[in-house]
């Protein structure tokens, strides 16, 4: 005997104590899909059989089931669901996940059953008890399909439980398997001339019925009825390429009155319906019956909605909310027809619509139609396609998995709406995706937090790192809108072993040659700050991409997200800049862009770390500069006075040297800001432009775009001194090493390697992309005068690694990230996972010296 299974069920097993219904569980389903009764009574009591353990069982295998089927797992209920009301639970659970409650009777004897509890030492039960098993199940097989379950099989002997094979059958909305790419066509409304033309634009070729001529598939939304001139040649139009499997389309609320109308409902005649049945009732007598039992049928087979290309695209007239998503039943023909309303009616005498997709948090997306708007705009990963074409706007298709909105106008106005699709809602300049982020939601951040990223699959954020960045990104950090990206981490070369150094590029080198690498690029170290600048060409450019006005052209800020000058005048001088660079340099056209993201180094160090500066490394020097003097003043009387204190004078004036080299470093890096005139930077990555992040460009590409700025703009930007090393030639090695050697004699910070390609993959994921090589000064001011000592050295030497440069591919990976999900213009929120992860991740205890 086969029994059909719908994919996503609820399946009650009902029998009798001894029925055998945990060995049919176990023998058809996989151990995680059955939740028993028995099993949780174990769990909750340490005794399978403990009947004062039942209540608490029960309410742990209600939680089970729940969990699993709000992730749409089916799932089996061994216990033995003999009373209706016991049962009657199961079936409103199906109902409330939208899935299939099915039941399974194994309806043997009395006898059999009690024959095989005798067998069992831990069920030693009075007979009775199967009785009355017996005698409540024999009640209700008559009236399981009344009670709500939508598929009932009954088996009444061994023989035909030992003959079962169960087969699942797929949901009808389950169409994973088809990968696209897709051509997605909202609300038609029998535009027909329209949807011929656009079917052109999008490179189908007509033959009998439209196909493409590289497999693509178009998908029509519904609604291909009503209101509009050609309204049979529509449906003819779309049953024909569904026919021919080169399309595939979901129902509308107007197909769905339609079909009513066919069939004698009494449905009121408007909304356009009313030019539907003018068109059939002009057909002659001898085609008139055939081609409305033709669209009958058609329509009544069309399926609410679809889920495609392994889950990650939804496709319904209205919408799908997440929980609805893959699922069957009423109501979710329903929202997928309709949507949701509030309840009430606006000034135009229609229902007010709830927007659903402002809540949506979904991976899926969705592309819907239903209501008109001016413009197909993205909102969380949902998108409205029907642009009113028979209102006069736009017959709009979206290409997938491309992103590519392409349109064709209405020839005019076919119908005149009774809500006009401009209601006042457009011409702002903001998309409704920014007004809505103008609020994020502290629940997308609070708690431990896993991220799935391209780069590196998951990463994990510890609750305590969350509210740490929490507290700076409430309280000091810049508009939230800006914020696209932080600035990851990076770790130093090895240690190294050679006498008086602890960095050095001969480990920077080596990690890179290991690692298969051939070529690296050495680029000079600025001691500046980190910082970001985003500039947009304009204000317009501000509004339409980032959401934001009356807050200039850009801003700069740390990388912790705090915007880098305090004085706002002077910001925008300096934003006003780096535009003139861009615009003299042709930069917005040569990247077709307006607007651009920049990694820099923003000099002098003190422009931003003055208080870090005066209160500990000055503070330092100060102290430490007349504090040796002193003592050397006073050992060098005892040693004139005939006292052996030589090798303590020594030691204290080898002090005192260290003390001024540790003074005369951190002062290289300072000097006064009073204007625009005295700020220098260095931009180092072109990270991202409209519609592009140029992670796919070698690192020669980004020194030689911001070459290309210093020379548009010498006063304020500066180019990075950069060499190419090829790690197969032991000379150009040398070369390198000595090329940090003399900047660092000059008192250059020192070097940061790369691999030339921005991203370089290795055996275990991505290696790391950049090392700091420092030198020997710089370092003096990160581990204090005296870290050149013989017995400090070789302590520092010990240091560890491992966490740092974790942390910094960590932070490298969620920083992409960002940035990839801002370009496709992903909903704040998920950009702000990213970034607001970086920021977490920075308060993770990690040697901050490193």
């Amino acid at each position: 005997m086969k029994i059909t299974i719908p994919e996503l069920s609820l399946i009650t097993l009902i029998g009798a104590s001894g029925s055998g219904k945990s060995s049919f569980a176990k023998k058809h389903f996989q151990p995680f899909e059955v939740i028993s009764s028995d099993f949780c009574r174990g769990l909750v009591s340490n005794d399978e059989n403990s009947q004062a353990a039942s209540r608490d069982a029960f309410d742990l295998l209600h939680y089970i089931t729940q969990k699993r089927l709000a992730s749409a797992k089916l799932t089996v209920i061994d216990a033995t669901n003999v009373l209706k009301e016991d049962r009657k639970y199961y079936v409103n659970l199906a109902k409330e996940y939208h899935c299939f409650p099915v039941a399974i009777v194994l309806n043997l004897p009395e006898n059999v059953c009690h024959q095989r509890n005798q067998q069992r030492p831990d069920r030693q039960f009075g007979s009775y008890v199967v009785q009355r098993h017996v005698q409540n199940l024999k009640r209700s097989l008559r009236g399981l399909e009344r009670e709500g379950f939508r598929y009932v099989y009954v088996l009444n002997s061994i023989e035909e439980i030992e003959a079962v094979e169960i087969q699942r059958q797929p949901l009808w909305n389950n169409r994973k398997h088809d990968r696209g790419p897709f051509d997605i066509i909202g609300d038609i409304h029998g535009c027909c001339d329209e949807l011929e033309t656009l079917l052109e634009k999008l490179g189908y070729v007509k033959t009998q019925t439209y196909h493409h001529p590289e497999g693509r598939k178009i998908i029509f939304l519904g609604d291909l009825v009503d209101r509009g001139p050609r309204i049979l040649d529509t449906v003819k139009l779309v049953k024909n390429m569904v026919e021919a499997g080169s399309a595939i389309c979901v129902p509308g609320n107007h197909e769905n009155k339609l079909l009513r109308k066919i069939r004698g409902k009494n449905v009121k005649i408007n909304h356009g319906l009313e030019q539907t049945v003018a068109e059939i009732e002009a057909l002659s007598p001898d085609v008139r019956e055939p081609f409305i039992k033709e669209i009958e049928e058609f329509i009544d087979s069309l399926i609410s909605h679809f889920v495609l290309d392994d889950g990650r695209l939804v496709v319904a007239h209205a919408g799908m909310r997440e929980e609805m998503q893959g699922r069957g039943s009423g109501k979710v023909r329903s929202f997928a027809l309709y949507g949701e309303t509030t309840g009430e009616i606006d000034e135009f005498g229609l229902p007010v619509r709830y927007d659903w997709a402002a809540e949506y948090r979904g991976e899926a997306m969705v592309v819907y139609g239903h209501t008109p708007v001016p413009e197909a705009e993205w909102l969380n990963n949902t998108i409205d396609i029907d642009t009113g074409c028979v209102f006069g706007g736009k017959l709009t298709a979206l290409r997938y998995p491309e992103r590519e909105l392409v349109s064709v106008d209405a020839a005019k106005v076919y119908c005149e709406p009774v809500k006009p699709l401009d209601n006042g809602t457009s011409g702002t300049g903001i998309n409704a995706q920014q007004q809505l982020d103008d609020v994020l939601n502290i629940d997308d951040v609070l708690g431990k937090r896993i991220i799935n990223v391209r780069l590196q699959n998951k990463i994990t954020i510890r609750e305590e790192n969350a509210i740490a960045a929490l507290e700076v990104m409430s309280r000091f950090a810049a508009n939230p809108k800006w914020l696209i990206y932080l600035p990851p981490t990076m770790s130093p070369v090895e240690t190294s072993q050679l006498p008086g150094y602890l960095e050095h590029p001969q480990q920077a080198f080596a990690y890179y040659k290991n690692q298969g690498i051939t070529e690296v690029i050495c680029e000079e170290k600025h001691m500046g700050s980190r910082a970001v600048v985003i500039v947009c060409r304009d204000e317009e450019a501000v509004k339409r991409r980032f959401g934001i006005v009356n807050e200039g052209i850009g801003i700069c800020y740390t990388r912790t997200g705090r915007r880098f000058f305090n004085n706002s005048e002077l910001e925008a001088e300096f934003l006003a800049g780096v535009n003139k660079a861009l615009s003299e340099s042709d930069f917005w056209s040569r990247l077709n862009t307006d607007w651009v993201c920049l990694d820099c180094e923003l000099m002098p160090w003190s422009a931003k770390a003055q208080g870090l500066i005066r209160n500990q490394y000055a503070a330092v020097g100060a102290a430490s500069r007349p504090a040796l003097s002193n003592a050397i003043e006073l050992l060098t009387q005892a040693s004139q006075n005939g006292i052996e204190v030589n090798s303590l004078l020594g030691k204290f004036q080898q002090r005192q040297e260290m003390a001024n080299q540790y003074v005369d470093a951190y002062r290289r890096y300072c000097w006064e800001v009073n204007d625009i005139s005295d700020i220098k930077l260095a931009p180092f990555h072109i990270l991202a432009t409209e519609g592009a992040v140029h992670i796919d460009k070698n690192h020669s590409w980004h020194m030689e775009q911001a070459a290309i700025l210093e020379k548009a703009e010498p006063q304020l930007i500066m180019a990075t001194n950069y060499k190419i090393i090829d790690l197969n030639d032991p000379s150009s090695e040398a070369e390198g090493t000595h090329w940090w050697e003399e900047m660092t004699c000059k008192g250059g910070e020192g070097m940061v390697v790369k691999p030339l390609e921005f991203i370089v993959g290795g055996k275990r994921g991505i290696l790391q992309p950049a090392v700091k090589c420092r030198g020997k000064e710089y370092l003096r001011i990160i581990y204090g005068p005296e870290y050149t000592t013989d017995e400090n050295l070789e302590s520092l030497r010990k240091r560890g690694l491992s966490l740092k440069r974790s942390l910094a591919m960590r932070e490298f990976a969620l920083g992409v990230e960002a940035l990839e999900r801002f370009v496709v213009e992903a909903p704040l929120r998920r950009v702000h996972e990213c970034v607001f992860g970086v920021l977490a991740l920075e308060s993770e205890a990690v040697d901050p010296r490193l």
